[in-house]
């Protein structure tokens, strides 16, 4: 995959809606340093090459119920293609999991999942051990606290330093 090439009006626009979803045509392009139709053109043009995926609100979900949050490491008791494969498609199809990584190094997954409790999550364990999607082993770690849960990319710092 190769990298899109990005001025620094492109990443001021990223920076800016990313922080701010719902900002406006005119207070996006006082914030980069444009007229208003260029900038428009300029986040179509990124909304069109798939940069920007989509426009979403940050819900404060303990504030609405309690949750609780759990990460959980998988290992797979074999690793072919097809294991993979199976895992992550009974994965995608559970709302509970929010977010499912696959990982190098020790463990083959690591997965967030939300919950209405502790017993709520042993379920959702023990359903997808009885479902038999070639599970061999998992840890879980309860959150106890969110201390950083940063939505906005860094984006700036993740790009390679400019000649």
């Amino acid at each position: 995959m190769t990298a899109a090439k990005l001025d620094a009006i492109d990443l001021k626009i990223l920076d800016a809606i990313q922080r701010d979803g719902r900002i406006t045509k005119l207070a996006l392009a006082e914030q980069v340093g444009l007229s208003p139709t260029p900038c428009w053109m300029r986040l179509r043009k990124l909304e069109k090459a798939g940069i920007v995926a989509g426009y979403h609100a940050r819900i404060a979900m303990r504030v609405v119920a309690p949750v609780a949050t759990v990460l959980m490491e998988v290992t797979l008791a074999s690793h072919r293609q097809a294991d993979f494969d199976r895992f992550e498609r009974v994965i995608r199809d559970i709302p509970e999991i929010v977010s499912c990584w696959s990982v190098g190094g020790g463990v083959d997954y690591l997965l967030k999942v939300m919950a209405r409790d502790i017993d709520a999550y042993q379920r959702l364990v023990d359903g997808l051990l009885e479902r038999e999607i070639g599970i061999d082993r998992y840890f879980t770690y309860i959150v106890t606290k969110t201390v950083k849960e940063e939505i906005a990319l860094p984006i700036a710092e993740l790009l390679p330093a400019s000649p």
